[in-house]
């Protein structure tokens, strides 16, 4: 009876010890999840148009023997200016800077003072060319520009957001498919930015020989992004 007693308590320590170093956790097999395999790729989207609104810059520099008479001649001719600006159809005008300095000559004496007022502009890009004639006749001495951008700008953005994600689509297909598998859904897309418009072609000049000419030419409008796909 005894010898049974002990062979059974032997069996169960064997058991248990078996138990204990070699049998596997099911538990924790079972909380592990596979890991999903997934491609990264950019998309780069461009949209050309052509530019309808310029901005420009328009001052007159004025020279008199003392600051109070270069100030108030300076006025008189801007207000001259401006009012020629507004006529030939500017919006959006704006003063950009007022200044007064004193000039002198190869000795450090001052023979005169000098005053500047500029303002900005903004007109389409068809009227540009009147508003630079208009200000020169009206007596501007200082003229920058234009600028050209497009004033659907957003819209533009968007339409190249749209083209990179398609550009996107493409090239994680073709990488799915060099790898033997097939493209899952976009888990992920990061959006890269704008690039600033640049120009890309010109156009013809305008009809007017009169006018100064100015040529908008055509823009790029740029968006670049991210994409994360699942991979099956």
């Amino acid at each position: 009876m005894k010898r049974l007693l002990l062979a059974v308590a032997a069996g169960l320590t064997v058991v248990a010890l078996a138990g204990a170093v070699g049998l596997p956790d099911l538990a924790g097999a079972q909380d592990a999840a596979p890991t999903e395999d997934a491609i990264t790729v950019n998309g780069v989207g461009t949209v050309k148009a052509v530019p309808d609104e310029a901005q420009m810059s328009f001052g007159v520099e004025t020279r008199r023997p003392t600051a109070q008479a270069a100030v108030a001649a300076n006025a008189d001719a801007m207000r001259k200016v401006i009012n020629a600006l507004r006529q030939a159809g500017a919006r959006e005008i704006a003063t950009q800077w007022v200044s007064v300095y004193p000039f002198t000559d190869e000795t450090g004496g001052v023979n005169g003072y000098s005053a500047s007022n500029s303002v900005s502009a903004v007109s389409d890009v068809d009227d540009a060319a009147g508003l630079i004639d208009a200000a020169a006749e009206a007596g501007a001495n200082q003229v920058s520009g234009p600028g050209l951008s497009s004033s659907n700008a957003e819209a533009l953005y968007r339409q190249a957001l749209a083209k990179a994600v398609a550009e996107a689509g493409v090239r994680a297909k073709v990488l799915a498919k060099a790898a033997g598998r097939s493209l899952g859904e976009i888990t992920a897309i990061v959006e890269g930015g704008a690039a600033t418009p640049l120009p890309y072609a010109e156009r013809a000049a305008l009809d007017s020989a009169q006018s100064t000419p100015i040529v908008p030419g055509q823009q790029e409008t740029t968006a670049t992004i991210s994409v994360t796909f699942s991979l099956r």
